[in-house]
């Protein structure tokens, strides 16, 4: 079960597509409720998402499907959003896009109850209170729990497709689209034998061009 956010502190607008009302359960315990619903995705006060790596865009579809069940302490949340995200390939750097599907659940609960449904005392641990949900006037803003499971449901490093093979080292060529792609290796120690003799060569060229060298026997005749 998550842990979205803290105790509701300010007054929920009941026109908000992420605002439930519990009201027709009417705390009877055992009472449920069955809720579809198709909302723009937000984008405030973060993305639906990963940010720069894969999410669904704000203003995408979302479609969800809720239960509600009253319970001795409060209204436990169980359901499933879909929708379409998008991002790029951690490989080749494409555009993706990929269906989701985030489970999620939590307990939203009596702001006058605490876990056995009776009157609420000073919490001792005032820490794991605030990590707790509550109803507001019988309402409740699903968007913390959703955003969460969103999150948690999207790959880290989304892939075009699982077999990508990525971006070449050297030219960034997508190696996928051009499976016999390659660079022919050069090994260095050759190619510094390789411009030795080419500098050799070019010596050899000088000379010729500046005519045939004596003999060293013809010199040492010349000295005598």
């Amino acid at each position: 079960m998550s842990k979205a956010g803290k105790a509701l502190s300010t007054r929920l607008d009941h026109r908000n597509p992420l605002v439930f009302d519990t009201h027709e359960l009417g705390r009877r315990p055992g009472a449920m409720q069955r809720l579809t619903r198709t909302i723009d995705a937000p984008g405030a006060p973060a993305p639906f998402g990963v940010e720069g790596v894969v999410g669904v865009p704000e203003g995408a579809p979302m479609e969800l499907e809720i239960r509600l069940e009253s319970v001795m302490e409060g209204v436990l949340v169980t359901g499933t959003a879909r929708a379409s995200a998008k991002g790029e390939c951690v490989r080749c750097l494409e555009p993706l896009e990929l269906e989701l599907d985030a489970d999620f659940q939590e307990m939203f609960s009596y702001p006058d109850a605490d876990d056995r449904g009776r009157a609420a005392e000073p919490a001792d641990d005032a820490e794991e209170d605030e990590d707790r949900l509550f109803l507001e006037d019988g309402m409740f803003d699903l968007e913390p729990v959703l955003r969460d499971a969103v999150v948690l449901a999207l790959p880290m490093q989304p892939v075009c497709q699982e077999d990508c093979e990525g971006l070449c080292s050297e030219c960034g060529a997508r190696l996928t689209d051009d499976p016999d792609h390659h660079h022919d290796a050069v090994d260095i120690r050759w190619a510094a034998l390789q411009g030795l003799a080419e500098s050799i060569k070019g010596g050899e060229k000088d000379e010729m061009s500046g005519g045939a060298p004596r003999s060293a026997h013809a010199d040492e005749k010349q000295e005598k």
